[in-house]
């Protein structure tokens, strides 16, 4: 019987070698499942170190948390503690800081690291750790990796029988970008791990060509020229479809023969170029503005998750330079028709 509200934590400074790291927290259970049986301090350090690694740049390093913890003396934030009813003291959100003070502990470093700070809750049940672990890295400042949220999903759909609607009430987002996540992880689950020789092969770094697949007409696309999901996935372990953000390109490669042909032999790079010779520049430049404008609305209509991630994440390019500028033109344009129409009244 849970004794204590989700909202409802108190303050304590715990004894650390009392805690319990939380291996299934869904940041490292890909690796910790490699183990098997119990895990050490050991194997949870290089599980953490190996999932900061795959979280890119802008993630907080295992190393460099430490070295900020080790400067400050201390915390900034309290770990989270589910104390259940056995009075077992789970991390259920500070697993590394955790364990960053045993290690401290264990080499007399300079500090006290016999006690961390910590918040703690009586008896929480799952959906409330699962409500604490979204908005703590979905939508928090220490997101997962792209493929651990998939699992970690996928996980409270099918395994904790969450409806849609709750996993948006705990963690925000949109309907349909759940959706494509959840089965992103499942087709690459089905049809890309079968194609390796061992799980130390798995890239969860190529989860992003499989949110790709989910859009309608990336999927018509291979329908239409006679492909499947198998052969997506083998091209994605193949590296022709490389980088993973080709994947926006693929029906217009699939529809062009010439250009499929040379993807299947050569790889995306090589098919683009087909795409862009001076025969398809030079259609378009005797296009009608109609045709150039029906085509552009289609495109920003049809537009993948891909693409405005990448527009966002560097605003200086040339490509948002021209779009900027072809919007006020296009502003530009429009204002001069209504005020030709207005002044022919």
């Amino acid at each position: 019987m849970r004794t204590m509200a989700p909202g409802q934590g108190r303050f304590a400074t715990l004894p650390v070698e009392t805690l319990v790291l939380d291996t299934s927290n869904p940041r490292v259970a890909r690796y910790i499942e490699m183990y098997g049986g119990e895990v050490t301090d050991e194997q949870m350090s290089l599980a953490l170190g190996a999932a900061s690694y795959e979280e890119g740049e802008n993630s907080t390093t295992f190393q460099s948390l430490r070295a900020s913890i080790k400067t400050h003396g201390g915390l900034i934030h309290p770990i989270l503690v589910n104390r259940e009813g056995n009075d077992r003291l789970v991390v259920i959100e500070g697993n590394t800081r955790t364990l960053i003070y045993r290690q401290f502990r264990a080499s007399d470093d300079t500090g006290t690291w016999d006690q961390i700070p910590a918040i703690v809750y009586d008896n929480l049940d799952d959906k409330d750790i699962d409500a604490i672990r979204l908005q703590a890295h979905l939508v928090g400042p220490r997101q997962w990796d792209p493929y651990s949220k998939a699992k970690y999903l996928d996980y409270l759909s099918n395994s904790e029988h969450l409806t849609t609607d709750q996993i948006i009430d705990f963690c925000g987002g949109q309907r349909r970008e759940v959706h494509r996540f959840i089965d992103a992880y499942n087709d690459m689950e089905d049809f890309y791990r079968p194609l390796l020789a061992s799980d130390d092969q798995f890239d969860p770094t190529r989860f992003s060509a499989f949110v790709e697949l989910q859009a309608p007409r990336v999927q018509e696309a291979l329908l239409n020229s006679g492909h499947t999901r198998e052969d997506f996935a083998g091209w994605v372990n193949d590296q022709i479809l490389y980088p993973l953000d080709r994947v926006r390109r693929l029906p217009a490669i699939l529809a062009n023969l010439q250009a499929q042909k040379v993807f299947l032999s050569h790889g995306a790079r090589e098919a683009e170029k087909i795409l862009d010779s001076p025969s398809t520049v030079e259609a378009l430049a005797d296009a009608t503005l109609y045709q150039l404008a029906n085509a552009l609305l289609g495109r920003i209509e049809n537009m993948i998750y891909a693409d405005m991630q990448r527009l966002r994440q560097n605003l200086d390019t040339p490509e948002n330079h021209t779009l900027t500028e072809a919007r006020d033109q296009l502003t530009q344009l429009c204002r001069d028709i209504a005020s030709t129409s207005q002044n022919s009244v």
